[in-house]
C-alpha cells in the first residue's frame, strides 16, 4: 500500500475541516477558491458562514500545531487577504469577516479562530 502524497494529505485534511465546520453550525460556501490566475493572489482552503460573519479559512495538515502556523508566511498571510478581498468585492459582502486556521494534526483537529 503506497502512502499519500502532500496532496492527497492536503486534501483529505480540507475535507475533515468541512465536516469539523459544518458539525460547529457552519454553513460551507465554497472551496478553493481561487482568484483569477496569474494575479499573484493565493486560493482560500474553505469559506464559510454563519449568521453575519462570512470566515475564510486555511488549512493545514502537519505533526504539529505548531509546524502548521510555521507554514503560514506573512507573505502567504497577505495573499490570502488579498483573495479574500476579492472575494467579499466580488459578492457584495457587507457582514463581518475573519481568517481562522484549522490544523489537523494526525487524529486531532485544531482550529484557531482571528488567526492570521
Amino acid at each position: 500500500m503506497r502512502s499519500r502524497s502532500c496532496y492527497e494529505k492536503g486534501l483529505w485534511a480540507e475535507f475533515v475541516a468541512r465536516m469539523f465546520l459544518r458539525m460547529h453550525g457552519m454553513r460551507i460556501v465554497k472551496s478553493r477558491y481561487i482568484t483569477g490566475r496569474n494575479t499573484n493572489r493565493a486560493e482560500i482552503d474553505i469559506i464559510a458562514k454563519r449568521g453575519n460573519t462570512m470566515v475564510f479559512v486555511e488549512v493545514k495538515h502537519r505533526k504539529s500545531i505548531e509546524c502548521a502556523f510555521d507554514a503560514i508566511t506573512p507573505k502567504q498571510a497577505a495573499r490570502l487577504r488579498r483573495a479574500a478581498e476579492t472575494f467579499i468585492a466580488k459578492n457584495h459582502w457587507r457582514g463581518d469577516a475573519r481568517f481562522d486556521v484549522i490544523a489537523v494534526c494526525g487524529m486531532n483537529v485544531h482550529w484557531v479562530k482571528n488567526a492570521i
